[in-house]
């Protein structure tokens, strides 16, 4: 049982680790080695003289053996404990790739000296290898949906008509087909697809080695969940070819490790909650979006509009928002951001020249902008407000203070302003080169609000919180887009990647970063 073993690895590891007092670990018992008996020789008189120990392992079986994408070098616990081994027998292990079951008949054949992967030990394949003594026992048990009630324990879906997955050539399987009729029961080439016939709604439930399972629950913890009830505990161990010279010193070293807690210690490196890799990990969705093969993308931003963008005194690098949207940006699409600081409003002019190949900072998408300037689509939407002082209270919402013959401030060459003349005569707009003097003439008494959008108010409402509020009542809402040059090639796989970053979650953890109490800079920072 291939993916059972994984479920009997876990039950062995909880068992030792249990037993050190871990509460966050897998049951899996590791005392299932035998200690050395009165004919076993000294660690010296097992001295393989240096020999190459080939290791049959599948690299893509979490937590015993994997390769992560880019990497070389394979890693699990098949890994560490056939280096503790021969590190104690003076052996070298040369782990090959072999694939599951055929990585038996390898080993029966000679081609390979031992191999790892969490195999059960049956009576059946004892017919054609050898058996190492036990290194863990793990349990075999179901998985269902995460909201499927209808199984209270594991005799209850026995005893019901639901359709088991499982891995073909596996004790799983094996278990599956004497638990319930064979027609209930759907063999699948890797337990990957069974856990997704699973999550399909294809079976009702897979049957699986607890260990093994721990790695696709913890990737799908969203939709599927382990089910109460063991169903049968496997003992696993390490395969050889019949009369192979290597059972008696391996099961000495084993008995070693067992004794001297070098297995606890393994076991708790991959059976417990520090261990986090998992499939999605070994196997990445491949990108559907456009590859701009490493291209240099160059980013207006103005470097002092919270939170979008800004360098905190005695810093040489931008943070913000936009910092971090583009660099998830490109390395979805494969590009560089190179940011390029621009100030307002010249950096439309620059994009639409050509001069910079887009700009972020916080733009509303109209369709004045849009005749020199294409745009991506909507990232985000913020509400224009007005700002008062705190302690005015001539103005019970934005309609009392349009009504009156109140003075408002804003930044030039922003919706802001196109909005503020919309609602009020001109004559009582001012218009600042920077949102911070409009905020200081509101301070100072010189205008009576400052009309903003809430994203960009944030921060000065942050750091004048003593003087300043915001008043109720929105007066327009602005969808916020990139912009290109007409005509640029960067809008379409832009939008796309913008459109997985919302899919993903990316853009909202973006929002929680930088527009929620959890962003504390403030303009009081910048300042120094």
């Amino acid at each position: 049982m291939k993916f059972s073993k994984l479920l009997a690895v876990l039950v062995l590891l909880t068992m030792a680790l249990a037993a050190c007092g871990g509460d966050d670990v897998v049951s899996v018992d590791t005392t299932a080695g035998s200690a050395p008996t009165e004919t076993t020789m000294a660690a010296g008189e097992f001295d393989l003289g240096g020999r190459e120990v080939t290791v049959g392992v599948e690299n893509a079986y979490l937590p015993f053996n994997y390769v992560l994408p880019g990497e070389t070098q394979g890693e699990g616990w098949d890994y560490d404990a056939w280096h503790a081994i021969c590190d104690l027998l003076n052996c070298v292990p040369t782990f090959v790739e072999a694939g599951w079951p055929q990585v038996i008949d390898q080993v029966a054949n000679g081609e390979i000296d031992t191999a790892a992967d969490g195999i059960s030990i049956t009576d059946d394949r004892k017919e054609i290898v050898a058996f190492s003594d036990p290194y863990m026992v793990v349990e075999q048990k179901f998985i269902v949906g995460l909201d499927d009630e209808s199984y209270a324990d594991a005799d209850a879906l026995i005893a019901s008509d639901a359709v088991i997955a499982t891995q073909v050539g596996t004790t799983n399987y094996e278990l599956a087909v004497s638990l319930v009729d064979e027609s209930r029961v759907q063999a699948f080439d890797q337990f990957g697809l069974a856990i997704q016939a699973l999550i399909g709604g294809d079976v009702d439930a897979v049957i699986i080695d607890d260990a093994a399972g721990l790695g696709y629950i913890g990737e799908n913890a969203d939709s599927i969940r382990t089910l109460d009830g063991a169903l049968q505990s496997d003992p696993l161990g390490f395969i050889y070819p019949l009369d192979s010279e290597l059972v008696e010193p391996v099961n000495y070293a084993l008995g070693v490790l067992l004794d001297n807690g070098t297995l606890e210690t393994i076991g708790r490196k991959f059976f417990s909650d520090s261990f986090s890799v998992t499939y999605d990990d070994l196997f990445p969705e491949e990108s559907s979006l456009p590859d701009l093969e490493g291209r240099e993308v160059t980013v207006g931003v103005e470097n002092a509009y919270l939170p979008f963008n800004y360098i905190l005194p005695g810093e040489t690098d931008g943070q913000g928002w936009d910092y971090d949207a583009w660099a998830a940006i490109c390395d979805l699409l494969n590009c560089s951001p190179v940011f390029v600081e621009a100030a307002w409003p010249a950096v439309i002019d620059q994009v639409a020249q050509g001069e910079i190949d887009t700009a972020a900072d916080g733009i509303s998408i109209t369709d004045e902008r849009k005749e020199i300037v294409d745009f991506s689509d909507a990232y985000m939407v913020v509400q224009q407000r007005f700002i008062v002082g705190l302690d005015d209270t001539r103005y019970t919402d934005a309609d009392a203070l349009i009504a009156s013959d109140a003075v408002i401030g804003t930044q030039v060459g922003t919706t802001n302003y196109e909005l503020a003349v919309s609602l009020v005569d001109e004559g009582r707009v001012r218009a600042y080169d920077q949102f911070g003097l409009a905020i200081q003439a509101l301070i100072s008494g010189d205008v009576d609000a400052v009309i903003i959008d809430d994203a960009a108010g944030l921060g000065y409402v942050g750091e004048n919180s003593d003087v300043i509020v915001t008043l109720d009542g929105a007066l327009q809402s602005d969808p916020l887009g990139f912009i290109y040059p007409l005509g640029s090639d960067l809008v379409g796989p832009v939008n796309e990647a913008l459109a997985v970053m919302k899919e993903d979650g990316t853009l909202e953890k973006l929002g929680k970063t930088y527009f929620t109490d959890a962003f504390t800079v403030t303009y009081d920072d910048l300042d120094g």
